[in-house]
């Protein structure tokens, strides 16, 4: 049986359905920037004055997309895909926020 740490790992791994024209959403593995709750809260409020892009990097570390992880590849990944941003956010905030219940 796995024990409760304290302090959470900072990092944490979860699938995000992305949504594709035409077809059904894939889902890509991302490793996310975990954060407490406060940070959490203060994050969110912070979104109003930043791109899609700037959220998805502070939120994302990685993916297992073959492309390179990094600014112009987030970018061309919210461009081409319009759904990717709002997925991506509904699984962190939601993995948060059951990791918390689930504690």
């Amino acid at each position: 049986m796995p024990k409760l740490k304290l302090v959470a790992e900072p990092r944490f791994k979860a699938r995000v359905p992305i949504p594709v024209a035409g077809g059904p959403p894939v889902e890509v593995e991302f490793t996310f920037r975990h954060r407490t709750k406060t940070a959490l809260d203060e994050w969110i409020k912070s979104r109003a004055d930043k791109s899609d892009a700037e959220s998805f990097l502070e939120m994302v570390e990685g993916w297992e997309l073959e492309d390179q992880f990094g600014k112009e590849s987030v970018e061309l990944l919210l461009e081409n895909y319009v759904g990717a941003a709002l997925a991506t956010y509904r699984v962190y905030v939601d993995q948060l926020v059951q990791a918390k219940l689930k504690n």
